[in-house]
This record gives C-alpha cells, structure tokens and sequence, in this order.
C-alpha cells in the first residue's frame, strides 16, 4: 500500500448502510477549543438538526464539545462520508462567517463506529451526553448547554 496520509488510512475500506446506527467523532483543526463558545457551537447543532430535517440522519443523541463532536445517528440516506461532509462544510462557512475567521475548522477525518443489535443504545447514548462531566466542565449534565438525547 502507498503510503498514504493518517485521514487517506482510515477512509480505506469505510463502508456505511443506511438504516443502522452509527456513532460518528470529530475533532476540531489542531484540537482549537472554539465551541467554548456557546453561540457557535448551536452553529453546529443547527447543522445536526438541518441533517436530520433534510431526512439524511435521524439525530439520536449528540454533544458538543469545546474541541469535537459526538453524534448518534441512524443513517437515512447517503453514506457516512457524505452526511460528515455536509455538515463540517457547512458548520465552517456558518463559523467562520459569524468569526470573520478563515481556513479549515475540522479535521479533514473523522471515527464511526456502527452499533449492533445486541449494543445498548441508551447506554451510549448516555455516554455521549456525559462527555463533559468526564471531561470535568460541568458537575451536572443539564449545566452543558451543547447537548441533547431523544430519551430525554
């Protein structure tokens, strides 16, 4: 195999079919906590719900964090790569042009993983939503303000 950058590797062999559940990861560019920021992180979260709106992802749980995102999601329509590309486009023109900032706002990969039937969703569910208590931002889960989870 030519050797090939980290984000080329990991897109080898990415297989996604609609109608299973994925659990999708993003990093910021070089890990910037720009989603401190709570005005634009609900950039992002417009851009899960624009998703969802549009019927290619049905939007299970996510969270924002200051440097990545985690989004549950069963996919509707389209592949995997396809739905990331969409919503890191449009997330950034929707950020940089709040910012005036300029340049990339994503890494160029991302980490899925599909769930399977004998996972528990709620269970992962709750991870994803926890990531900032365990990340030590807040001390309750309803003080994150970039969260949400149909079962809540």
């Amino acid at each position: 195999m030519p050797d090939l950058p980290a984000s080329h590797r990991l897109r080898i062999g990415r297989f996604s079919e609609t109608d299973h559940i994925y659990l999708i990861t993003t990093n910021t560019h070089e890990r910037v906590p720009i989603f401190s920021d709570f005005y634009l992180g609900r950039l992002v979260v417009w851009q899960f719900r624009l998703a969802h709106y549009q019927g290619l992802a049905h939007s299970l749980a996510w969270v924002v964090m200051p440097d990545h995102f985690h989004w549950l999601i069963q996919l509707q329509k389209g592949s995997l790569g396809d739905l990331m590309c969409q919503v890191k486009s449009k997330s950034t023109r929707s950020v940089n042009g709040a910012t005036g900032r300029k340049g990339r706002l994503w890494q160029t990969s991302f980490h899925d993983r599909m769930l399977r039937k004998e996972d528990d969703l709620v269970k992962m569910a709750r991870y994803v939503v926890a990531n900032p208590l365990r990340a030590g931002l807040v001390e309750r889960i309803g003080d994150y303000p970039l969260w949400d989870a149909i079962w809540v």
